[in-house]
């Protein structure tokens, strides 16, 4: 079996000025105070796939650089399911609740955590709303690292316990999300050359190479093809980021013909994205921002905007701004189904109906919906909502 890895990558990128960092070192922003990127690479093939590995290190060959050991919780190999939909829709929901701490998120987690580890990080700091923290905390505690959570003081409690769970050290912030984060990296800043280093999701290149993962999964799931289209909730954009890095090594690799459209969905009580592609530009667009049921998608200002957008373009996607009341009535529909989903996922359900009924995708399209968290993370919550819509 081949572990060539990546082929040709061996250098962060920032994406606004181009000046490149060596992989081996772990960074998580440019000297200019960006996020980095790491450009996709050259793929893998059938034959590359680790078959013996029941998780998404059966990709490993992908990575840009080799991990030996990894730290793993069997993250990855996520059921898609075929499913029905109001209208006369067939998705095939990719299940990423059943991930081991609840979310998508463990993808990126996993990756990340364990190349900070085999570089000789032994703590570390995130900041979240909720999903982000509890995977970091998790892997870190399975990884034997210290780790800090700083996440938003409307955190839903329950999110907030699996966190203290794992033993990482929580500290709630008062305010908007962008308030944690700030919190966050000023502890790091200030932590001295052996301090706590800022293991970010939304900052460090090193998650999109967990979470391009999904792309590798859905290609093989789908017998080594890929699928017309995904739609996925979308926030700081590590999904629709890890989508567009996975099908694009796949593309270039010659394992796959042609791109899926890439469909974003937002809550339009917090669309940014949303707003600058409507608006056809690269920059943010002032729009409303107030409460979402969705708030795992609650990123005002994400900080890789223009890769978002350009991933969208690229592949012939569209951005959608769902209402709560379109989020509450798909949420009802995946629980009507035995999907007990957070209300995040949901955001994709709703963007789906709105495609479906504009008839932007086909109801014979190969559609994959991705369901990104699990609604015991916010049970009250989502049961409050589905009764709303019931009535």
């Amino acid at each position: 079996m081949c572990l060539a890895y990546s082929g040709g990558v061996s250098s962060y990128v920032d994406p606004v000025d181009g000046t490149t960092y060596p992989l081996h070192e772990p960074r998580w922003r440019s000297d200019a105070g960006r996020p980095l990127w790491i450009e996709p690479g050259a793929g893998l093939g059938r034959d590359d796939i680790d078959t013996s590995s029941r998780s998404l290190w059966r990709y490993r060959a992908a990575l840009p650089v080799s991990i030996p050991h990894p730290i793993t919780l069997g993250e990855g190999l996520t059921p898609l399911l075929e499913g029905t939909w109001p209208g006369g829709g067939a998705p095939l929901f990719k299940v990423e609740w059943l991930n081991p701490t609840g979310s998508f998120k463990d993808r990126g987690t996993s990756v990340m955590l364990s190349y900070l580890r085999d570089r000789g990080i032994r703590s570390v700091l995130e900041d979240s709303s909720g999903n982000g923290g509890s995977s970091v905390a998790g892997f870190a505690a399975a990884g034997g690292l210290a780790a800090t959570i700083f996440a938003p003081a409307s955190t839903s409690p329950a999110k907030i316990a699996q966190v203290r769970a794992y033993g990482a050290a929580v500290e709630l912030i008062a305010g908007p999300r962008a308030e944690s984060q700030s919190a966050a990296i000023s502890r790091a800043d200030n932590a001295g050359p052996d301090g706590s280093f800022y293991a970010s999701h939304n900052w460090q290149a090193f998650f999109l190479q967990g979470t391009k993962t999904l792309a590798y999964e859905l290609w093989e799931y789908l017998g080594f093809r890929a699928p017309d289209a995904v739609v996925m909730p979308v926030g700081a954009g590590s999904s629709l980021l890890g989508c567009f890095l996975g099908f694009s090594e796949l593309l270039a690799a010659g394992q796959i013909e042609r791109m899926p459209r890439l469909y974003a969905a937002q809550p339009v009580n917090c669309s940014p994205l949303d707003a600058s592609f409507v608006a056809g530009v690269d920059v943010p667009v002032d729009r409303p921002v107030s409460a979402t049921i969705a708030e795992g998608t609650a990123i005002a200002r994400p900080m890789r905007l223009r890769q978002m957008l350009g991933a969208l373009r690229m592949t012939g996607g569209t951005t959608l701004a769902v209402t709560e009341s379109e989020i509450a009535a798909a949420l009802d529909v995946l629980c009507a189904q035995g999907m007990f989903v957070e209300p995040t996922s949901a955001v994709a359900g709703a963007a789906y109906s709105r495609l479906l009924a504009s008839h932007v995708i086909g109801a014979a399209e190969t559609t994959v919906v991705m369901l990104s968290g699990a609604g015991l993370k916010a049970a009250s919550a989502v049961s409050d909502i589905v009764d709303g819509v019931r009535g």
